[in-house]
């Protein structure tokens, strides 16, 4: 038990004067960067073809290092989820679970297929590798508050988004209404037209496909002058959700002295066994636990029973 306590205080975001466990997560962090940087130069065919086997050498080592980090993680889960009935489950399909199972399946994918059609797409699975960067979600605090912007506005980026998809549906009815009797090559169909409403919409505007009746080119114009509102709908959600999470941290944590006040209830389960250990310690080396307090402890208590 003392050894998977320890691994998993190694494994898991460093405290403060644990060089293991700052150790092993630079190493991580590392990997991943060189991993992305790899990736990166594969792209190069002379470069590719040169050091073949080092980008192989390196590729190997770098998916055991994250399949045996993937594998502890599974074997402590019980330690970061001790109130779940089934932990190395809720583990398992937890969000940064996920990512650390695709950035490594795709180098075990083709030792459990020989279908040749099936390792063609094998270049579209090795896109996985790149969520090899969501893998450092765990060691930086900037995407943190990321995330934790993204999760507490959720619903505001969701309804903003079905409000896009209505108005581009809308615009690419009325351009095909308008467009396809003089342009039915260019606008077939609504689907057709869903495209330039993207591209009109995002102020993108390729011009490959455009409007050339008067009435289409009204709609266009008003239709592009409501997009730079509804592009703008998610960025300001966005901006908002960082002034209330920075706010948030500011008002939540107060520091007074050397002591550092925070809500227990935005506390996460790992921070919380963080927080219950070294409490434990401070009473130890404050001898709460010896023999002399806990007899006096007992006096007390009897004598406020019998008062």
């Amino acid at each position: 038990m003392l050894l998977k306590k320890r691994v998993y205080e190694i494994i898991n975001k460093a405290n403060d004067g644990d060089r293991t466990s700052i150790l092993f997560d630079w190493m991580i962090m590392l990997l991943i960067a060189l991993s992305v940087v790899s990736i990166i130069l594969e792209s190069f065919a002379d470069i590719y073809a040169r050091y073949y086997s080092l980008f192989r050498t390196f590729e190997v080592v770098t998916v055991v290092v994250f399949t045996i980090e993937y594998m502890l993680r599974i074997w402590t889960a019980d330690l970061l989820f001790s109130e779940a009935k089934h932990p190395r489950l809720r583990y398992i399909f937890s969000f940064m679970a996920l990512i650390d199972l695709l950035a490594i399946l795709p180098f075990y994918i083709p030792f459990f297929s020989a279908d040749l059609r099936f390792l063609r797409m094998m270049r579209l699975f090795r896109l996985f590798r790149l969520l090899r960067v969501f893998k450092l979600g765990r060691y930086l605090d900037a995407l943190h508050v990321i995330v934790k912007v993204i999760r507490t506005s959720s619903p505001q980026l969701i309804m903003s988004v079905v409000i896009c998809f209505f108005v581009m549906l809308f615009s690419a009815i009325v351009m095909y209404t308008v467009e396809n009797p003089q342009q039915p090559e260019q606008f077939p169909n609504v689907i057709s037209a869903l495209w330039w409403a993207i591209c009109t919409l995002t102020t993108v505007g390729y011009g490959d496909v455009y409007p050339i009746t008067a009435v289409g080119k009204f709609f266009a114009s008003l239709i592009s002058l409501v997009g730079i509102g509804i592009i703008a709908i998610p960025t300001g959600i966005i901006a908002a959700g960082f002034n209330q999470v920075i706010s948030g941290e500011k008002e939540e944590i107060e520091t007074d002295g050397n002591h550092i006040v925070v809500k227990v209830e935005d506390l996460t389960q790992e921070e919380m066994l963080e927080l219950q250990a070294c409490i434990l310690k401070r009473l130890s080396d404050e001898g709460f636990f010896s023999k002399e307090r806990q007899i006096k402890g007992s006096t007390v208590l009897s004598e406020s029973v019998d008062a």
